[in-house]
């Protein structure tokens, strides 16, 4: 992060609505990728939903992610991790410690 950044604004919000599995899948894939995301319900903020029909057609699909001025309608985790490398690329996590192989093919093996 840099001195610059506010570290309680987030460039990117997730648009989801109470219930959806799609929307709780990508909140649990962006929360292990470490992203630091806001979370606004559509049908608590009626502007949000507005938002999210201009967006997707008129359509209130969620998830609906904003990445800076970029709109991505049902994107992937992956999705959504490039757009912020391309818009913000200061607020992409860091990399995560590799994981060590010996340990996962010592369980496959028994060793």
């Amino acid at each position: 992060m840099t001195a610059s950044q506010d570290p309680t604004t987030s460039p990117v919000t997730v648009y989801v609505r109470p219930g959806c599995p799609f929307c709780a899948a990508l909140l649990r894939r962006l929360g292990r990728s470490g992203l630091r995301h806001e979370r606004v319900d559509i049908w608590q903020e009626p502007s949000a939903a507005a938002e999210v029909r201009a967006a997707a057609d008129g359509n209130e699909t969620v998830p609906t992610v904003r990445v800076g001025p970029r709109m991505l309608v049902n994107p992937s985790a992956g999705q959504v991790l490039e757009v912020v490398a391309e818009v913000a690329p200061d607020w992409l996590p860091a990399a995560p410690e590799p994981r060590g192989r010996w340990r996962l093919s010592a369980r496959r093996t028994g060793r």
